[in-house]
């Protein structure tokens, strides 16, 4: 060995003499050296110092996970995101489609509109005077309740809700537009008649046979006789009215066989049609009721009047306007002020008699009427109290039960009938 060899093998020290350092110390590369001044002592000199070997000093990598899963791409996390998204929200489309076609046992009544009645009406030019404050209709919006508007319709503050049989009264959900149709027809009559005669004029009026105003499903007449469709005679005995009607069908029973006569729509030429009768049980206004034919007929009455008068409401059915259109047509063929200047609302049925009947919705029809404007509001008196669940200051609700008692109302804030037509012509009669 020469001088410039050294063992790296460390020397054994005499036998039986003292062991000191007699191993040197392993250091690991996280191991910390003491500082004992001088210059900084590299890692690898140290080991080298040591007896070991040299150390890497850059950096260290961790070594990789061998169970751990690459994460994954950021689009494709992104992705999956945007599908739930799409289908939670296909899934409340769909829910609200469902829910708007499932109908509940309820109609909504909700305020409608109040308006002008003067242009429905036309009276001859030579009869007419001009209306300058004119009395207002009013009406109310129905609409069928769903599993999708319940909820709205509920809390809706100046909405009711009805149970189906209370607003059809049984009538088959098909035919209430008819109905409607059918009943402002006679309402518009009913008011011309009561207009024509209060101021005087002769109106005569001649029965004309027994109206259907409505049918039950499930009944022989169901699909069979029409609401509008007169009844002239059942087995060739005359039926000019509805009592007459009912008292010719009370001697049949079930299981015969019985032949109408009739005019479809009310017009036309009567024809036959045969019905075999069936005792049969059916809802009517919430409560259960027999019937061996199933329909509800009314009076047909053939009016004849002095002098063409014509009352076309369009876009609204039912009689609840009789009211207001028989003070429209006095105010049409009187020279004075029928309000008085005042704005005037009213509602209620109207008889050919001049009597004022219930309608329903009064509290909606209120809030219309507020909403345009109106200072005066009549109602008939089983409504009172209805409309003055809604009542606000400005406005003055009476309670009337005939014509009279309206224009007595009027005459009290300042309205007149003023002259007419009529009475020009008996002046000049008797002068």
């Amino acid at each position: 060995m020469t001088d410039d060899e050294q063992s790296t093998t460390p020397a054994t020290p005499a036998e039986g003499g003292p062991v000191a350092n007699s191993t040197a110390p392993s250091v690991a590369s996280d191991a910390v050296v003491p500082d004992v001044g001088g210059p900084p002592v590299s890692s690898d000199a140290l080991a080298f110092a040591t007896g070991g070997v040299p150390m890497y000093s850059g950096p260290v990598s961790p070594a990789p996970l061998q169970d751990a899963a690459p994460p994954a791409p950021a689009h494709r996390r992104r992705r999956g995101v945007r599908t739930w998204v799409w289908v939670i929200l296909g899934v409340f489309v769909v829910g609200l489609l469902v829910a708007q076609r499932i109908s509940l046992d309820y109609y909504a009544i909700q305020p409608g509109s109040a308006q002008s009645v003067q242009p429905f009406i036309t009276v001859p030019s030579d009869r007419a005077h001009r209306v300058t404050h004119p009395v207002l209709l009013t009406d109310v919006r129905e609409a069928r309740v769903t599993a999708l508007t319940y909820l709205y319709f509920k809390l809706a503050s100046d909405t009711a809700l009805y149970s189906v049989p209370a607003v059809t009264g049984g009538t088959a959900p098909d035919e209430l537009d008819a109905q409607g149709a059918l009943e402002m027809s006679q309402a518009e009559q009913a008011a011309k008649t009561a207009a024509l005669r209060h101021l005087g004029y002769a109106v005569t009026a001649t029965p004309d046979g027994a109206v259907i105003v409505g049918t039950f499903a499930g009944t022989p007449a169901y699909g069979v006789l029409n609401v509008g469709d007169v009844v002239t005679a059942v087995d060739g005995t005359a039926t000019p009215t509805a009592q007459a009607l009912s008292a010719q069908l009370a001697t049949h029973h079930a299981g015969e066989t019985v032949t109408f006569t009739v005019r479809k729509k009310g017009t036309g030429a009567p024809g036959p049609v045969p019905l075999t009768l069936k005792t049969t049980k059916v809802d009517v206004g919430g409560q259960t009721v027999t019937l061996d034919v199933g329909i509800e007929p009314e009076d047909q009455v053939h009016y004849a009047y002095p002098f063409p008068v014509s009352i076309n409401v369009v876009d609204i059915g039912g009689p609840s306007a009789g009211l207001a259109m028989t003070l429209g047509v006095i105010d049409a063929l009187s020279s004075g002020s029928l309000t008085g200047g005042h704005t005037v609302a009213a509602t209620g049925t109207m008889d050919a008699s001049g009597n004022v009947g219930d309608v329903g919705g009064v509290a909606q029809k209120t809030v219309a009427v507020e909403n345009a404007g109106a200072t005066v509001f009549l109602v008939p008196p089983q409504e009172y109290k209805a409309a003055m669940s809604k009542d606000k200051p400005g406005l003055s609700v009476y309670a009337v039960s005939t014509l009279d008692q309206a224009l007595h109302v009027l005459e009290t804030h300042g309205g007149r009938i003023g002259a007419t037509t009529l009475d020009t012509a008996s002046s000049a009669s008797a002068g």
